[in-house]
């Protein structure tokens, strides 16, 4: 990131931290008080985006990524020679086959 993205982004935090409404005009005037230059663009640009996204909910949802793996089980050796506990099996559901170019009669070196 730019220093001119984060000034920005301190910017627009502060003013949702104090609960003003974000502006392009605010967030210039705090950029410049902190003793930052940015380009003209940059303060709009971060206006424009407050308007559409709730700044609240990009920070609480900053962390939540797209789905991980799963966790795998797995069963530690039981003491005195015990079986040691066997996971379930999970079954995997066949996916919907999509056509591929080969299907389609062409490709990339006919």
């Amino acid at each position: 990131m730019s220093t001119s993205e984060i000034a920005c982004t301190y910017a627009s935090l502060i003013l949702q931290d104090d609960g003003i409404a974000i502006t392009a005009d605010k967030i210039a005037t705090l950029v410049k008080s902190a003793g930052v230059t940015v380009e003209s663009y940059w303060p709009s640009l971060f206006a424009k985006l407050s308007e559409k996204r709730n700044i609240e909910d990009l920070i609480l949802n900053a962390a939540s990524g797209g789905g991980g793996a799963a966790p795998v089980a797995v069963a530690a050796p039981a003491a005195g020679g015990a079986a040691a506990a066997v996971a379930p099996k999970v079954e995997e559901k066949e996916e919907a086959k999509e056509e591929s170019e080969d299907d389609l009669g062409f490709s990339l070196f006919d």
